[in-house]
């Protein structure tokens, strides 16, 4: 046994055991940590910021995109909202030892099915340091323990939050281990843990689409994918335009940076002419690129030709696929052949069209006259999200409380045997 593999088997001990404690905390004290935790965000966040100005020197040294040094930048308002996020945790109904559903059978027997918490959850994921506060805070709620293996860009701002947690936690005389972050950036600490199934009981992946395939494949723990964004607004013949555009625009330049921005936009061809050539004045105002097929390039002069590869792209960047579409079957069979399952958008006043593509396009989240990204666990009411969730299985879409549950039945008789 390599010294890594053992200290990794270490580390996974102990979250284990904590997990265990976790599981029998009730909810004021995980309230009165997480509300802790909350205001130190709050008091401390010159200090996080400090710890995030050197990964952001990383950045600059290391050459990053602006789109990654954009997910990787905390502020004052950043780690503001951060705090509330936590603090809204705090506030959502505890989800462990809720009865889900419970029934009598003619033999006498109660039988009830009860939330309870996964265990202990390992989240892999890159850039985003709120990451680790978001999954510190759901993990903590849902009595569950967490390993948080965050990139090595956001190595000092990850320390500094999960401190934070650590530090709240042993408050409360509990062990700081249900927040454990993994202090070493070498990867190959990732392949020891995939293989600690007794231990560990959830993989989550946040990041690109190889890191996830990757642990998909080499894991000998249950993983939930979080794949990538390929997410599609569809602007339709019978749209509000005055609603597409600043929908269309949102979803592209609020933040593309992220997962539930747009990456492919679909035009209805009746409505085209009408459209393009205003909404690309407002992309360009933006210094946002565009690639388009040949009706695209033909109303908007200086678009370049897109290739195939363009509609199955997550750009993550100021970069936009567009197409014009002969209606709403074909703007749904494109979706269904390039999208990731993730978010997709439709902009209608249409009912019918809108209840078309609600019912067969199998995202996630679809959307209709809303921009993607409020394709968000805190936009849903979540507090904060662990990520969004492709697969279909245990949880999909934004995955908050809910998902890091799982349940158990109670059986209670008086006696009774089976004959």
């Amino acid at each position: 046994m390599t010294n890594l593999t053992h200290k990794t088997k270490l580390l996974a001990e102990a979250a284990h055991r904590a997990s265990i404690q976790m599981a029998m905390v009730g909810s004021v004290l995980k309230n009165k940590i997480l509300q802790d935790v909350a205001r130190t965000i709050t008091k401390d966040w010159k200090k996080i910021k400090r710890a995030n100005d050197r990964d952001l020197r990383f950045a600059d040294t290391h050459n990053l995109s602006n789109a990654m040094k954009d997910r990787l930048m905390l502020n004052q308002p950043r780690l503001e909202k951060m705090a509330a996020a936590v603090s809204e945790v705090a506030q959502l109904s505890d989800p462990i030892g809720r009865v889900l559903k419970a029934w009598r059978r003619p033999n006498g027997l109660q039988i009830s099915k009860v939330s309870v918490p996964l265990g202990t959850i390992l989240i892999i994921y890159e850039s985003r340091p709120n990451v680790t506060s978001e999954c510190a805070s759901l993990c903590l709620k849902s009595g569950n323990a967490v390993i948080l293996r965050g990139g090595r860009e956001a190595f000092f701002s990850n320390q500094a939050i999960a401190a934070i947690y650590q530090r709240s936690i042993a408050k409360y005389h509990l062990p700081k281990a249900a927040v454990t972050l993994v202090q070493t950036a070498d990867r190959q600490v990732i392949d020891e843990l995939l293989q600690l199934e007794g231990l560990i009981n959830l993989v989550i992946p946040r990041g690109g689409e190889a890191l996830i395939r990757r642990i998909a494949q080499k894991s000998r723990i249950p993983v939930i994918k979080h794949y990538k964004g390929v997410c599609h607004v569809y602007v339709d013949r019978d749209a509000n335009l005055n609603q597409a555009f600043q929908i269309a625009f949102n979803a592209k330049c609020q933040r593309p940076g992220v997962c539930n921005a747009m990456e492919t936009l679909l035009v209805h061809q009746g409505i085209a002419k009408q459209f393009l050539p205003k909404y690309a004045a407002m992309l360009r105002e933006a210094d946002c690129e565009m690639r388009g097929d040949q009706a695209v390039q033909r109303l908007i002069p200086g678009a370049r030709a897109a290739s195939e590869s363009d509609w199955y792209a997550e750009y993550l960047d100021k970069i936009l696929a567009i197409r014009v579409v002969k209606d709403a079957d074909q703007a749904i069979e494109h979706i269904q052949k390039y999208g990731s399952a993730h978010t997709d958008a439709i902009v209608t006043q249409n009912k019918k069209t809108a209840e078309k593509f609600v019912a067969n396009v199998d995202s996630s989240s679809v959307m209709v006259n809303v921009s993607t990204r409020f394709s968000d666990g805190n936009e849903y009411g979540f507090g904060a999200e662990i990520g969004i969730s492709t697969d279909k299985i245990h949880a999909r879409g934004p995955m908050g409380l809910e998902g890091l549950t799982s349940y158990k039945y109670v059986v209670k008789g008086n006696g009774q045997i089976r004959t």
